[in-house]
């Protein structure tokens, strides 16, 4: 069943799902080695990636798994969101999201992560989401917290990337906690 990505808008921000032109910059932020340096895979180095990334996006939708959204401020691409792995059975899904430089600090990922989270507690009648952070970014720990989600655990180990071995910790979100903020 089909899950239209939704336009969303907050009081700084747009929300909107991904078009063909967001492949440059997307292409920027992904290949960008300190913005990814705790990602769970390395910086892009084709282009390619981008569109590819781009069509998942529109897959996702079609195939009703999930959610992945542009973030744009002053009508400039600022990074992207995503619900994703919607499980209606289980009424979970997870929380991710990736931001270019010029909006860390300023609660942008905060803004657009919360608004993203309004629009599926209340549009996929979800219980629980989850959301996972390399274990040395504090900043998205952060957020994770400001949005009130709860550190759960940590999975030892459970990255590889470029040799680098790391640990990411596990927060929760449950919906009577995100209806009692």
């Amino acid at each position: 069943m089909p899950l239209p990505t939704p336009t969303l808008t907050t009081e700084r921000l747009r929300l909107r799902p991904f078009a063909v032109t967001d492949a440059e910059p997307l292409f920027a932020l992904q290949s960008d080695a300190y913005v990814l340096r705790y990602w769970d895979s390395p910086p892009w180095t084709e282009r390619a990636r981008a569109e590819q990334f781009i069509a998942r996006s529109h897959a996702m939708a079609e195939e009703g798994s999930g959610a992945r959204m542009v973030i744009e401020r002053d009508s400039t691409f600022a990074g992207w969101c995503t619900l994703n792995s919607w499980n209606p059975d289980f009424r979970s899904a997870s929380l991710g999201y990736c931001l270019a430089r010029a909006g860390w600090g300023q609660g942008v990922a905060t803004e657009a992560a919360g608004a993203l989270l309004d629009w599926a507690f209340d549009t996929l009648d979800l219980n629980r989401v989850q959301a996972e952070a390399d274990t040395r970014n504090a900043a998205s720990a952060r957020v994770l917290e400001k949005l009130g989600f709860t550190l759960e655990g940590t999975l030892r180990e459970d990255c590889v990337v470029n040799g680098d071995v790391s640990d990411s910790w596990v927060f929760g979100l449950l919906r009577r906690e995100w209806f009692s903020q």
